[in-house]
């Protein structure tokens, strides 16, 4: 068939799941072609039959994406992810069984107001393990019995947990914190108790000197407890001032946890002095589905508020320098910063914006997930009723309103958000003399995936924010 196994861009082999007598291949595939394919999400879960070389969809019903399907071990049940709504990629990840004999099929995680992640059998067909995000804004294990349907989160702490593998009495997994890169763990299925495997970033991690990371609530303007990580220097003084950088996070929905990355590294923007303020504004999972969804539609509005109200709180902080603010981020998160730039009231002082998105239009015309800007933007500009997005959250519309230099940081290989974005944020800023500056990947897409140019982003990012954040005019102590 002229479909893919697994999906385009990011599926793997979690998209395959073979049964234990080899009989039998569960796949994921979205058999659409050309405008449905393009505004849709409903990929679906196929079962090949080696025998009889028959292939039955056993998702029909179902019009979101179905992912991530597993035999049980004795071959009689299938467990699948599965979003409901179709076009939404951020809609809750259900967690589904199917009863193979009779058909039969029912959502495990009915009433469960989070997130259940990439399923994993018990070795005695018992129960299944995923991760979800907690509204403690980390990404954690969980275990589900098929008998009563009670879930139990396994582990706790100022970590995530990714990938993971079953045994008879642990899961082996990888665990990362904004603190340590990525290692391979042994959790025990009876108490959570965490042991380590690998040790491959011991011997570095042990000649560096970490900033403190801090969990804190801050007041939204709507009256909500939001949580927001603050990270500070790591040889942090509260009798000095710092400049901040408010991280503006993508997705939009997408929880900003304790992740290492090598691009949005929170420490390594502590380590050149800045204190770092990431919050889980409106928009993000593990706060309740209601928390999540508020975002579509409304990227504009109370998540840039959430956005202001994070910083806002910060800064009164008297180590905080409310003079040296800067605000950074990619994709929605590169929107964000150029919202800001329209909207912010003087508050920053500098911006850099990667992959974000400027002209809501052009971007509508341009982006190839069309399911997503129907879905959060509401839908083209040429329809009748126009969606309210255009008018009032696009941030070309507010262009006039600029005043504090911008990075601009885009690759010609990006297709969710189009280089032209970027060019024209940058050209609007450079025809108004903003001080401005342009970083051109040729090679790269929505990310920066070369160990090489991920090198030069870090150099041009710092240079860029020392600019105006650490001039020698600056407010002192």
């Amino acid at each position: 068939e002229p479909y893919d196994n697994p999906l385009s861009p990011f599926g793997g082999m979690e998209q395959v799941s073979w049964s234990s007598d080899g009989q039998k291949i569960a796949y994921v595939s979205k058999k659409l072609k050309g405008k449905e394919y393009a505004v849709s999400t409903n990929s679906d879960i196929y079962i090949y039959d080696l025998a009889t070389r028959q292939t039955t969809n056993i998702s029909t019903t179902n019009k979101g994406y179905d992912l991530d399907p597993v035999f049980s071990p004795d071959g009689k049940y299938l467990a699948w992810n599965s979003m409901e709504k179709d076009g939404y990629e951020s809609d809750r990840y259900r967690l589904m069984l199917m009863e193979l004999t009779t058909g039969q099929q029912k959502e495990l995680t009915r009433g469960w107001d989070f997130n259940a992640h990439a399923p994993q059998w018990a070795a005695d067909g018992q129960s299944l393990f995923f991760t979800s995000e907690t509204p403690t804004a980390t990404s954690q294990l969980f275990k589900i019995n098929l008998s009563d349907g009670k879930i139990e989160q396994l582990t706790k702490g100022q970590f995530n947990f990714y990938g993971f593998a079953v045994t008879k009495e642990s899961l082996v997994a990888t665990q990362a914190s904004m603190s340590m890169p990525h290692e391979i763990v042994n959790v025990s299925i009876a108490n959570g108790k965490i042991a380590p495997i690998t040790r491959t970033n011991a011997e570095k991690l042990a000649k560096m000197k970490m900033g403190k990371v801090e969990s804190r609530t801050v007041k939204t303007t709507d009256g909500k407890d939001m949580l927001v990580w603050v990270i500070y220097p790591p040889d942090f003084d509260a009798s000095k001032q710092y400049p901040a950088l408010l991280y503006c996070q993508g997705g939009p929905q997408s929880q900003v946890s304790q992740f290492w990355s090598y691009r949005w590294n929170f420490q390594m923007m502590a380590a050149n002095d800045y204190i770092v303020v990431a919050p889980n504004r409106r928009g993000l999972p593990g706060f309740g589905t209601a928390w999540n969804e508020q975002i579509s539609g409304d990227w504009g509005g109370q998540a840039q508020q959430d956005l202001l109200s994070a910083i806002d709180d910060v800064k009164k902080e008297p180590y905080v320098d409310e003079n040296r603010l800067g605000a950074v981020g990619a994709s929605y998160g590169g929107y964000s910063v150029y919202w800001l730039a329209g909207n912010h009231n003087k508050r920053f002082k500098s911006f850099v914006s990667h992959c974000g998105l400027f002209n809501l239009e052009s971007w509508y015309g341009t982006t190839e997930e069309s399911f997503f800007a129907n879905q959060d933007i509401g839908g083209p500009y040429w329809q009748k009723d126009v969606p309210e997005s255009y008018a009032k959250y696009s941030p070309h519309r507010f262009v006039g309103n600029w005043d504090t230099p911008i990075l601009v940081i885009h690759g010609e290989r990006d297709f969710r958000v189009p280089i032209g974005e970027g060019m024209q944020a940058f050209n609007a800023a450079q025809m108004q003399d903003i001080p401005s500056r342009f970083l051109y990947f040729p090679d790269e897409n929505h990310w920066v995936l070369t160990p090489q140019n991920g090198i030069l982003w870090q150099r041009v990012f710092f240079d860029w924010l020392a600019r105006d954040l650490k001039k020698d005019d600056a407010k002192k102590p």
